[in-house]
């Protein structure tokens, strides 16, 4: 069936409403919308560093620009959750673009450390911005009856969301299933094909006749704009929201390290990746320090290096091809 993988993702977007109606446990949302961020994040980083090999250090900079986007947009419009995630897309594809333009002739570690300094900057401009809270936060609080198109979205009664948890789960996890799409459609394609050239071997592939600088922009754009759609939530899911908290490295160790461990071939890698490694962090988190949560990345990333270095998904692959001969 020509549509079928489609149709999965309609089913599971479907399938996610569903939960919502029937899950009473709220905690379940609370922490499945981290994961779920994570997916979208890990998604993100693999479309330029996993097809294109180009390492990304400054996944936290593109979140948390769709984070401080929301929240300029609260302050100034009161404008709602959709419509902050779409700004927030739209700005963080924007910076995606411009730091492209600027930084994609570096290449190697120079290129990883010119984003790294990227996230920097941007967290010393928001920690100096007092609209948005500077250095110190600000707390958002969600509407209570949020509406669109004219319809009550989060209601107890008329809604269709019971309470505001709920909506940001169904919303994450449209992004997450969307962002898989984009991801697959990309390696599918004439733009995936390049980027693995680039990957393989830039100067052959522009000998070839590759467009490298514009795939790579490309490339740039896309994944900044979808870490700011996942980032633009995060203060009307923490309801508070600081360059601290925002900019925190461990969201570009795990958009990277997620990659790693599922396996960066293949668009089925990250989702791999952060199904994993994002429930063993949450559920980790119940029992131990949350800052500890880093140490189990380390620790995985480091067992998955030595025993599979292509991922999970690599490790399959040769295990099969391995079985057949």
């Amino acid at each position: 069936m020509k549509y079928r993988f489609e149709i999965i993702c309609l089913l599971l977007i479907v399938g996610l409403f569903v939960l919502t109606q029937v899950v009473g446990n709220q905690f379940y949302f609370f922490i499945g919308f981290v994961i779920l961020q994570y997916m979208v994040m890990a998604t993100a980083w693999n479309i330029l560093g996993g097809y294109g090999g180009y390492v990304n250090f400054g996944s936290a900079g593109f979140l948390a620009t769709g984070a401080y986007t929301a929240v300029a947009l609260i302050n100034f419009l009161d404008v709602g959750l959709v419509e902050q995630m779409i700004a927030g897309g739209i700005f963080a594809g924007l910076l995606g673009f411009a730091t492209g333009y600027l930084t994609l002739r570096l290449r190697g570690v120079y290129f990883a450390i010119a984003t790294l300094a990227l996230a920097i900057i941007l967290e010393t401009i928001v920690a100096h911005w007092d609209y948005v809270g500077g250095a110190a936060g600000t707390s958002i609080l969600p509407k209570r009856k949020p509406e669109l198109l004219g319809e009550l979205i989060v209601d107890r009664k008329a809604g269709l969301f019971g309470n505001y948890k709920e909506f940001l789960f169904f919303l994450m996890g449209t992004v997450a299933i969307l962002s898989v799409w984009v991801a697959r459609y990309i390696e599918n394609s004439k733009l995936g094909r390049g980027l693995n050239a680039i990957k393989d071997s830039e100067e052959a592939a522009e000998c070839m006749g590759v467009p490298t600088l514009r795939l790579k922009l490309i490339a740039t754009t896309i994944s900044g704009a979808m870490m700011g759609v996942a980032g633009a939530p995060l203060a009307s899911y923490l309801t508070f929201i600081d360059p601290l908290s925002a900019f925190n490295l461990e969201y570009a160790i795990n958009a990277i390290a997620m990659p790693m461990i599922g396996g960066t071939v293949s668009w089925a890698g990250p989702v791999i990746g952060a199904l994993l490694l994002g429930t063993a962090q949450q559920v980790s988190s119940l029992w131990i320090q949350s800052e500890l949560n880093l140490l189990i990345v380390g620790v995985v990333l480091v067992v998955f290096v030595i025993i599979a270095p292509e991922g999970i998904i690599g490790w399959f692959r040769k295990s099969r091809q391995g079985s057949s001969r």
